[in-house]
């Protein structure tokens, strides 16, 4: 009988490197922690700050989210529902579902998404900055990102 090895995958998230892009109304940094290429098996988890006034763009993801607010105030829009999340609340966003973020507060809005899926693609309305690509995937052994073809529509 052969015993199954598991391995413990732990990270500090004060020392994890967050990405920075423009974002409407502000700056948005991020990164994705947990994924399949980072060894997990059925879960994926995205770090994301905003400051104040910033929005993240409408996008539809290919698995459920839990979105957990670690600091500040958010106005969180999921299809065509609207409500505010603060620090210490969860909001769940259904697979596909068209959903963005804009923090209300006067400081820094910091957010987990855990996502119930290793690999994760993300689709947005609009690039989420001037130039960047509008379909990213997050488990990938590489990071794939690209931009929409004329024509192509977001749909729940």
């Amino acid at each position: 009988m052969h015993r199954k090895e598991f391995h413990v995958i732990a990270l500090d998230l004060r020392e994890f490197p967050l990405r920075e892009e423009e974002a409407p109304g502000g700056t948005l940094r991020f990164g994705f922690p947990l994924h399949s290429a980072a060894g997990t098996a059925a879960s994926a988890v995205v770090h994301f700050e905003l400051t104040p006034g910033a929005s993240l763009a409408t996008h539809a993801d290919s698995a459920e989210e839990i979105l957990y607010v670690l600091e500040g105030e958010a106005e969180a829009t999921v299809a065509d529902e609207t409500a505010r999340l603060r620090a210490g609340q969860l909001a769940v966003v259904p697979a596909m579902a068209p959903h963005g973020l804009r923090n209300v507060g006067d400081g820094p809005l910091r957010v987990l998404g855990f996502f119930a899926s290793s690999t994760v693609v993300s689709t947005f309305e609009e690039p989420p900055a001037p130039g960047a690509p509008q379909v990213f995937v997050a488990g990938a052994p590489v990071e794939l990102a690209a931009p929409l073809g004329e024509g192509t529509t977001l749909t729940a």
